[in-house]
């Protein structure tokens, strides 16, 4: 799968009601104007996200076939479903997110807040090995303030980044959504110390305006520990 950069629309306007929040008309607007929510439509992806991973997947590699691979914060689906077509039947899509998800051939996913305490040993029940890739796109709602928001996010990712370290087989990777702010500085640098090539990935799916980044750690040092939780 390598779909192509959707051409930009016409633009559109929404016309002004007394129901809808500014918030929400400016909210509804860049969705009619986004070119890859429309090309997801037509692509039968479950959100735009699916071309974020897609570009990042066709650059770095991620997915093997027969891969296991682990989605936080997985809801609407759109990585799930791009991962699972890629590590094949041999693979496994193992998904949470405090949100329902409409179910996807090929992923496990379960409704459950990654915060919370019994996470973690139910996605190492549902893998039954080790990881190859641990990805999250999980993000707090919006609070307005950059600051709060930024550390919000920047939390999540190290609670991932913790969690990835815990359940990766040697060489694996791990992605995750950051936002520009200064503190993700230091999660890069706890990452260095457990992964061969850190970086920082923007991809053209991304908003521009958009202070969102993913970090992404390839060439796990560890692995001793997570081979430990299963039978793979």
């Amino acid at each position: 799968m390598n779909p192509e950069r959707p051409a930009t629309p016409g633009r559109q306007k929404v016309r002004r009601s007394a129901k809808r929040t500014p918030s929400s008309k400016a909210w509804l607007e860049r969705q009619l104007n986004d070119p890859y929510v429309a090309q997801a439509k037509k692509d039968g992806f479950r959100s735009r996200a699916a071309y974020k991973l897609v570009e990042i997947d066709d650059r770095y590699r991620l997915f093997g076939p027969g891969a296991k691979v682990v989605d936080l914060g997985a809801a609407p689906g759109g990585w799930s479903q791009i991962a699972a077509g890629r590590v094949g039947a041999r693979g496994k899509v193992v998904a949470i997110d405090l949100l329902d998800m409409d179910p996807l051939p090929a992923v496990d996913f379960a409704r459950l807040d990654f915060m919370d305490e019994r996470a973690p040993d139910h996605l190492r029940e549902r893998l039954g090995g080790p990881a190859d890739v641990v990805m999250s796109d999980m993000a707090s709602n919006a609070t307005g303030h950059r600051r709060t928001d930024h550390l919000r996010i920047m939390g999540l990712a190290e609670a991932a980044a913790s969690f990835a370290r815990e359940v990766l087989a040697p060489k694996g990777a791990f992605l995750a959504k950051v936002l520009q702010g200064g503190t993700e500085g230091t999660l890069l640098a706890d990452l260095k110390r457990d992964f061969a090539v850190v970086r920082h990935v923007k991809p053209a799916a991304s908003r521009p305006d958009s202070a969102e980044l993913y970090v992404l750690a390839t060439g796990f040092r560890g692995g001793g520990d997570a081979a430990g939780h299963g039978d793979g």
